[in-house]
């Protein structure tokens, strides 16, 4: 039977974010879905780092359809999920609907894998009190807000949660994660 990744996400994500775990888990074997609040056309963005910028910049990413609505997700269906950045979290943290689904993840002590901005979703359901997190470097202060003791570095393994502060860390955040979904797959 092949096991199946949530992604969890909406408009204004950060398209590498979300499209580079969903290719290579594909290529791993995994069937993933993607959520969002509504099945839609996706809209995502583009976050760069430029010169002379304080921050990163904005612009205009990939679109991709959702697979399901948050109403549609049934948790026990999934063996991990992806919670990718960008400014989506900045929203979906308020719908109740992926709060359940999230609790539902911890709750199990299924895998996490978590980016960037994404944290502030694990963070809105109480996930992250005790644990050890990188984010988006401008977060450590929300991070440790949570309860986290926040770590400026490409990814930290705590338990079941995978984090990563962005997508120049992606090598090193999908095998630390690759390697607990083999770990947790092979004890089931």
């Amino acid at each position: 039977m092949t096991l199946k990744i949530l992604i969890v996400t909406g408009d204004a994500a950060e398209s590498l974010e979300v499209l580079y775990p969903y290719q290579r888990l594909r290529e791993e074997g995994y069937e993933v879905h993607i959520a969002a609040p509504s099945r839609k056309q996706l809209r995502f963005v583009v976050h760069d780092f430029e010169p002379g910028y304080d921050t990163y910049t904005e612009k205009p990413g990939y679109t991709w359809p959702a697979d399901l609505a948050f109403s549609e997700v049934e948790p026990s269906q999934y063996a991990a999920v992806v919670v990718p950045g960008g400014r989506a979290p900045e929203y979906l943290r308020n719908d109740p609907e992926l709060r359940k689904i999230l609790k539902s993840f911890f709750d199990a002590d299924k895998p996490v894998a978590q980016i960037c901005h994404g944290p502030l979703l694990t963070a809105a359901v109480g996930a992250l009190e005790g644990r050890r997190v990188t984010a988006y470097p401008a977060l450590e202060l929300d991070m440790q807000a949570a309860g986290a003791t926040f770590q400026d570095t490409e990814v930290v393994s705590d338990g079941t949660l995978v984090s990563s502060r962005a997508w120049p860390d992606h090598p090193a955040w999908m095998r630390a994660f690759l390697e607990l979904l083999r770990t947790r797959t092979s004890e089931a």
